[in-house]
């Protein structure tokens, strides 16, 4: 038995076998082969192991995402029986009497150069998808294998660290906890594993070559302990203190169907932030009255290219038809900084979390911002959506947004395609937001304090830095008093003001964001009914 120590990011307690995810960064050798012809042979294998793992891909993209969504992993079945790819492979092979690693990496290296360079904004798309598709031929040819993340059962995930488009791949059914060496407790990864209420650790110091898929381990998010092959006492208390939250759990579903309101009679809102269709589930299983947050940005991550209008429109109005009636508030392309689409071609910034992001690439880049407005504006007509803009700064911006709004409204009115006009409001999260935040309440509908970030950057801290976690103060005096203020100026005005940040869920501060008047909190699913329990206790 092992015990190693973590930060907990969401306390609970599971026993399972882990899932290993290695990363390898491997060099590829040149290396000198008497036989051209068994290179080629190991070649065609490859490709054939390849085809099989992106069927499996495919098929089970069609499940959770749909067709549109699912068709990258049909595009690389293609590309993998191009006739001049695979004869550039082969004569690579046969002329330089190479291995066939080397010639995989050469072509791909070649091609993707080649699409990268031309002008057709679709050809320069394919450079990426090459790249992919040379990767996996070249780790099946290495004996690597397939390192796409697909657990067969429930399992523990045990990783460097976890991307946001990582995880956005992920059957979240299949994953019963994680358990990262790197990470902060704000990161993507961090916020899955609390909408999903399962336990997760980061900053926990294994060394993944020592472990392999299959070991048995606990994970207690209580006391931030991982603990690899257990003994049969430590298993016994395990599951022991599993049935005891499942009790817990069983009361809490006592409440659904309750109303979020004190003993006083004062309501406040509590609505549930998600990043996909897929986790739709999670929001009515758990009885939130809304959806506070929908991170539109994942319909962008883990692919090779934007995600069309026809595609959006589908997410869109299969989230406000799947609430019935209940607010659905969408929050527009927030990528940039930890979020990162390589197909955008962003610069690499020395300050990220305060470059190019959000907001700053739709205004620059209308013509991807018109494409995600157009389809948020058709599925309007399907149910009860809102539109919220992050990363606000001034009222300019709002004015910008305004004029690119009004131009996509004409467009539908010119193509005779409904829509309905809807409230639109903004993330209040820089510190020059809260300071204006009067004169923004007067040319908006409605406020949503994201606090991850508005502490962040009241801070000056990097919310990444898992280094800066001891510094990393949510409860800071200075971010409580931006909030009230926030709301104040909202009311004023006559118009309402919610959080939609992690520090929405956390129980220490419910009593204090009823009394300053916050009329709604937006959180992880499984944060639902904790607070309306501590809601209705309320004096």
């Amino acid at each position: 038995m092992q015990c190693l120590k973590g930060k907990s990011v969401y306390k609970g307690i599971v026993l399972g076998k882990i899932s290993v995810l290695k990363k390898d960064d491997y060099i590829v050798k040149r290396i000198k082969v008497d036989d051209p012809e068994k290179e080629i042979a190991r070649v065609k294998k490859a490709v054939e192991e390849s085809q099989a793992q992106l069927q499996v891909l495919y098929d089970k993209a069609v499940k959770e995402v749909g067709e549109a969504s699912a068709a990258i992993f049909e595009v690389h079945q293609m590309m993998l029986e191009d006739d001049d790819y695979n004869e550039s492979i082969e004569n690579i092979i046969t002329t330089q009497q190479v291995n066939a690693e080397y010639a995989v990496a050469s072509t791909g290296d070649n091609f993707s150069e080649m699409f990268a360079s031309m002008d057709d904004d679709y050809m320069k798309a394919r450079a990426a998808d090459i790249k992919d598709i040379s990767n996996r031929l070249v780790r099946n040819l290495s004996g690597h294998g397939n390192n796409d993340i697909d657990l067969s059962e429930p399992m523990i995930l045990v990783a460097d660290d976890l991307s946001p488009s990582e995880t956005v791949q992920m059957d979240k059914k299949k994953i019963l906890a994680f358990v990262t060496v790197h990470g902060s407790s704000n990161s993507h990864t961090a916020i899955l594993a609390r909408m999903m209420n399962i336990p997760a650790l980061i900053g926990v110091d294994v060394n993944l070559d020592e472990l392999h898929t299959g070991m048995e381990a606990a994970v207690n998010g209580f006391t931030g302990e991982f603990v690899l092959e257990p003994t049969e006492e430590l298993k016994q208390k395990v599951e022991q203190r599993i049935t005891e939250e499942k009790e817990k759990q069983a009361l809490l579903l006592t409440l659904k169907g309750k109303e979020n309101i004190t003993k006083s009679g004062k309501k406040i809102h509590l609505y549930a932030n998600i990043g996909s269709v897929a986790d739709m589930g999670y929001v009515l299983e758990n009885d939130a009255g809304g959806i506070g947050l929908f991170r539109s940005e994942f319909l962008y991550l883990g692919r090779n290219e934007l995600p069309g209008e026809e595609e959006q429109f589908q997410a869109y109005k299969q989230a406000v038809q799947n609430m019935a009636g209940k607010k659905v508030i969408i929050r527009t392309l927030d990528i940039g900084a930890d979020k990162q689409a390589d197909y955008l071609r962003l610069a690499e910034e020395e300050n990220p979390a305060l470059g190019y992001r959000a907001i700053r690439i739709c205004l620059t880049q209308p013509e991807i911002f018109k494409v995600q407005l157009r389809a948020l504006f058709r599925a309007s007509v399907y149910g009860n959506l809102s539109i919220m803009y992050p990363m606000i700064t001034s009222v300019e911006e709002i004015k910008k947004i305004r004029e690119i709004v009004e131009e996509v409204k004409q467009e539908l009115k010119n193509d005779e395609i409904p829509y309905k006009d809807v409230e639109e409001g903004i993330m209040i999260e820089t510190p020059a937001a809260v300071m204006i935040s009067d004169e923004l309440a007067e040319i908006v509908d409605f406020f949503s304090i994201g606090t991850n970030d508005l502490t962040q950057y009241t801070l000056a801290i990097d919310r990444q830095n898992e280094k800066l976690d001891p510094f990393y103060n949510p409860h800071h005096k200075a971010i409580l008093k931006m909030i009230q203020m926030v709301v104040e100026n909202a009311h004023k005005a006559g118009k309402w003001a919610g959080i939609c940040g992690e520090l929405g869920a956390d129980p220490e501060l419910t009593e204090a964001f009823v009394k300053m008047g916050v009329d709604e909190l937006s959180v992880a699913p499984s944060m639902i009914l904790k607070l309306r329990k501590i809601i209705r206790e309320m004096e």
